[in-house]
């Protein structure tokens, strides 16, 4: 094999458009779509010429590798498994399946082998399993991402998040169990944990979708390259979007356990001096959406302007109809199993799109 000839190093900020290697008697053009922005780079490229290594090789370590490929990847499947998890939690509620293992916890019914089970533990065990499988998944994607990136890169900050949000998670669950605020429970501090355990849910998936996004475009977003615009503005307007999510919950459990038979009993329900405080809350879940339909449509003001944004904010937009359609069906149709399961994936995906837009609005990389 014929060595490459030597080249001279590059000029700092010069652009290499390809270079002629000889191999085996042929001449071959590698093409490097790459830009030598460092100096210090290009100051170490005599030294690579001098120790006598291969041009294929330089030229290899400026191609994304397949591992750096894989964990944005991965990332994204974590966050939407953790979805597919949290749809099988509301099939949980809904059925009234939440006591199906008893108060027993993290044994169901006290034993590893479930012997003659019902439905109602099979679904409870089920959930169980699955997020078990969320524990280890997002305990994986954050070695992952300590392995694989430097300090300063803000995905550690919020695959660090994720995994404190997803035991904070474990741990909710655990106690709506083992305090027994599970099935036709209609006491006070169920609500209260309830919502506790919808909010660390989203804030779970929001941690997710930005170490996904974060991952996703390499080594651009570090704390010492990226500003924050508008950042009190973007966090209240997602403030109030969680609450419209907290308050879906507590109107979804209302439902389930004072089901009207019209829409006309259910009004009934909402105005009458002596029903129960639970129904009562259901006027915040549309009022809270009206707040936080205010700053989603500032957001899409912001994202129309720009064409990197204007594809998700597309998506937003589309989401958010669906949304309102999809709760308008569900108080005519009295809030049927399927109809709180499609309204809550809508949901889900409506606070990823809109956590990313408002990660791309207001976390500016230099």
């Amino acid at each position: 094999m014929v060595h490459s000839k030597t080249l001279s190093p590059p000029r700092p900020g010069c652009t290499i458009a390809g270079i002629l290697e000889l191999e085996d008697g042929c001449l071959r053009v590698t093409l490097i779509k790459a830009v030598m922005r460092d100096t210090q780079r290009a100051k170490e490229w005599p030294g690579k010429i001098k120790k006598g290594v291969p041009m294929s090789s330089v030229s290899a370590t400026l191609k994304p590798s397949r591992a750096s490929t894989l964990l944005p990847r991965f990332a994204w499947a974590v966050l939407a498994y953790n979805v597919a998890a949290i749809l099988w939690g509301a099939v949980v509620r809904a059925t009234s399946s939440g006591a199906g293992c008893g108060d027993h916890w993290p044994l169901c019914n006290g034993v590893v082998v479930q012997t003659h089970p019902q439905l109602a533990t099979l679904i409870e065990l089920t959930h169980r399993m699955t997020a078990g499988i969320t524990v280890i998944a997002v305990l994986l994607l954050l070695v992952w991402v300590f392995r694989s990136t430097v300090a300063g890169r803000l995905a550690r900050i919020t695959v660090v998040a994720a995994t404190l949000l997803i035991f904070n998670e474990a741990l909710l669950g655990a106690l709506l169990v083992l305090l027994r605020l599970t099935a036709d429970n209609r006491s006070p501090a169920r609500a209260v944990y309830l919502s506790l355990h919808l909010a660390n849910t989203l804030l779970l998936l929001a941690a997710l979708a930005l170490s996904a996004h974060f991952v996703s475009n390499g080594d651009v977003f570090n704390r010492r390259t990226v500003h924050f615009r508008q950042l009190p503005l973007t966090v209240t307007g997602l403030i109030a979007t969680l609450t419209v999510g907290v308050s879906g919950t507590l109107a979804a459990l209302s439902d389930t356990l004072f089901p009207a038979t019209s829409v006309r009993a259910a009004l009934a329900q909402d105005l009458s001096s002596g029903t129960n405080w639970l129904i009562r809350l259901r006027v915040l879940h549309p009022v809270s959406a009206v707040i936080a339909g205010v700053f989603i449509g500032w957001l899409l003001l912001r994202s129309f302007a720009r064409p990197a944004e204007r594809t998700l904010a597309v998506g937003v937009l589309s989401l958010l109809t669906l949304q309102f359609a999809l709760g308008i069906a569900d108080v005519a149709l009295l809030a049927p199993l399927w109809l709180q399961i499609t309204h809550l994936l809508g949901a889900d995906l409506l606070w990823i799109a809109l956590v990313l837009l408002a990660a791309r609005v207001s976390v500016v990389a230099d």
